[in-house]
This record gives structure tokens, sequence and C-alpha cells, in this order.
């Protein structure tokens, strides 16, 4: 039997065609895509009506994994939620944090008292941070590959903030039925790039004003400082790292550290690598290509008094370094200072550090809160 199509029957399929078009397309623009993040590579934001979507990914390119999160005022239920977006209540009462620089966000925002859980107290010198964990506020929830799965349940934990690229053992937590949210701001390869995943922390608290007021600060104070470098200054080549193993560990060109070392005026002797992560070369590949640096950046956590004699104990060797004859050896002794702690939120007192070292004449003033130069002989 032939089907007749009116022009009405046309007109109506028109019209619906037409409607649903609006409706994607309302959805679709109903997203307002947030500006303010200008240097981390690893944070995608997007507002909508009653949520925020947050897509995270790894800075460096090295890994293609995207994790997807939507964040709701607590107790509310929104809708136009994509499906693949975990939602997260906010603001965050109580959460556990799995490395230092996760912990950092929450110290330069004065937020430890939502810390409840963390699994390492080693290099730990915030004073708020250590009175909680004396008063049992914070706990120590075990170590890699050994949580504390009970304890963390009493925790009660709105979220525990992992780092899955790394070594963490968190098989163990998918199965606790608490959200697992990623941090990622250790892959960042640039120091503002790591500093602003204080917005994504503050998103997760609830204090967006206070994070965009304080990165403001970070931002202004960096780009300061940087541009006392100018392309008049002459850059001394830059060392890093000891042997470990009989393998010395070494950034690429394109890594937070390369990055750090330009801003500041120096030439980082593995600046023409293209790799952001890190990796081990021979002790002769670095001999051939850095004993004549003038200046060698080393952090570690002796136990004592770490001097030029006890470097050259270590591996008679270094004493051939240019850097070490001169006496430029560029230290931090992490049991020391708080570098883990307050280095990812200060990037701009790690340049201002490096500056008064290569070009002491831009910055005479400055007193070093990281780096110095290692002065003692014994």
């Amino acid at each position: 039997m032939k089907r007749i199509v009116t022009p009405l029957f046309l007109l109506l399929i028109f019209l619906l065609a037409s409607c649903s078009g609006e409706d994607n397309s309302t959805e679709q623009s109903s997203l307002v895509q947030d500006e303010s993040i200008k240097y981390a590579e690893g944070l995608s934001i997007e507002h909508g009506e009653g949520f925020t979507l947050v897509d995270i990914f790894d800075p460096s390119k090295q890994e293609t994994q995207t994790y997807h999160y939507a964040l709701v005022p607590r107790g509310t239920a929104p809708e136009g939620i994509p499906a693949d977006y975990e939602v997260i209540e906010t603001p965050v009462r109580r959460l556990i944090v799995m490395t230092t620089l996760q912990l950092s966000n929450f110290i330069k925002l004065d937020a430890v008292d939502r810390v409840v859980g963390m699994p390492s107290t080693r290099f730990l010198f915030n004073p708020t941070m250590k009175a909680q964990l004396e008063s049992g506020a914070t706990r120590r929830i075990g170590i890699e590959g050994n949580f504390d799965t009970e304890l963390i349940m009493a925790l009660q934990p709105d979220i525990i903030l992992v780092s899955p690229f790394k070594r963490g053992g968190y098989d163990v937590l998918k199965n606790l039925n608490i959200p697992l949210v990623t941090f990622l701001g250790y892959k960042e390869t640039t120091p503002l790039g790591q500093a602003e995943w204080l917005k994504f922390t503050a998103l997760l608290l609830g204090i967006e004003d206070q994070a965009n007021e304080k990165f403001a600060q970070i931002e202004t104070k960096y780009n300061e400082f940087k541009a006392l470098v100018t392309d008049k200054v002459q850059r001394p080549k830059v060392l890093s790292g000891e042997l470990h193993g009989g393998n010395w560990y070494v950034v690429g060109g394109e890594s937070y550290l390369a990055h750090q070392f330009e801003d500041a005026g120096g030439d980082y002797f593995m600046k023409d690598n293209e790799e952001s992560g890190g990796f081990y070369v021979d002790f002769e590949t670095v001999y051939s290509q850095a004993a004549d640096s003038d200046y060698w950046r080393i952090t570690n956590s002796y136990p004592g008094t770490f001097s030029y004699e006890v470097l050259k104990q270590t591996d008679a060797r270094y004493a051939d370094f240019k850097a070490f004859k001169d006496r430029k050896v560029i230290y931090c002794n992490l049991n020391e200072r708080p570098f883990y702690e307050l280095s990812p939120v200060e990037p701009e007192n790690v340049l201002a550090d490096l500056i008064k070292i290569f070009h002491p004449e831009l910055l005479p003033s400055h007193k070093p809160v990281f780096y110095e130069l290692l002065t003692l002989e014994r």
C-alpha cells in the first residue's frame, strides 16, 4: 500500500528535529570554560548550572588517560552532568592526602584541618599538621602497598587524593567505596603550572576566591623576578643531582627543574633534551657533558653536617667537577628546610634563591629560603 506523506507531517518532522538540535546546543552552550587556568597543562575546568566539570590528564603527555569529575554543592543533584563524570560533593570536609606535594596545597590555603590522614610524615615541618598528628586529629594511614584500610574507613574521608602514575599501591583503596580523586600537580613541567593546582584544591574545598588571590600574588612575584633576568645576563652552566646506585638521575630539558633554571638565568646542561621526566645516565655521560658546569645543585637528607669533604668522601671523582673546585655547589638539606612542603606552592621563593646565586647583583638583599651555596669545608 502506498503511503501518503502530507505537508503537515513533513513540517512536524522538521520542527522535532529543530527542537532536538536546540536542546543539544543549549546544553553545550551552558558550559562555560574557566579561563583563569593559564599555566597548568593537566587541568580543564568548565562551569555548568549547579555543577563544575573538571578534566584531569597528564601534563607531561606521557600518559593518555583522562579523569573526569563533576563537583556539585553538597546535598544537590543537578541535571545535565555527563554520565562518565564521577560526582564529588563539595565542599570536601575530610580527606586523605598521599604526598607532601598534595599537602603543600592545604598548607598554602590554611586548610590543613581538612586533612585527616596521610601516609608519611617524613620531611614534615608545618606546626599545625604536627599538632594534629600529635592530638590524633590526623592519622598515619600506613605506607605504600600496606595501607591500613580499617583506619582509613574509620576516618570517614569524603575523598582520597591519589597520584595514579606513581608507585602507590592504590588498588586496595578502590574497594573502600571512597572517591579517589586524581592529583597530577607533580607532573606539571613549569613552576607556575604546578602552583596553579591550588585552584583545583580550592574548588574541592569551596574556597576559590582565596586560592585565586594567593595564586595571583605568586604569579606576580614570580614574573617580577623572572623579568630581572634579561637577555643581557651571562647564563652559567648548571648541573643537578648525584650518583645513586652507580647511576645519575637527571631530568630532561622540558622538565619543571629545567624551566626553573632557565627562568633564573641558568643554562641547564640537559636543556637540549626533549624529555619532561627523569631518567638515569652513567657517570661518564654526566662527566663528559657537565664536569665544566659553573654550578651544581644538590638536594639530600644528609643526617649530619654536609660539607665539601663529605661530598668528596661520597665519591672522590666529584672533586674533579668545576663547581666543586670553585665551591659553587647549590645545596638544600631536606631535613632542615621545608622544601617538599612549600616549594611547590612558593615557586617565587625558589626562583629568587636561584637568581640570588646565579646573578647576586639582581637580588642583593634576598635571604635564602630553600637554596644557598654550600660553604662548609668539613
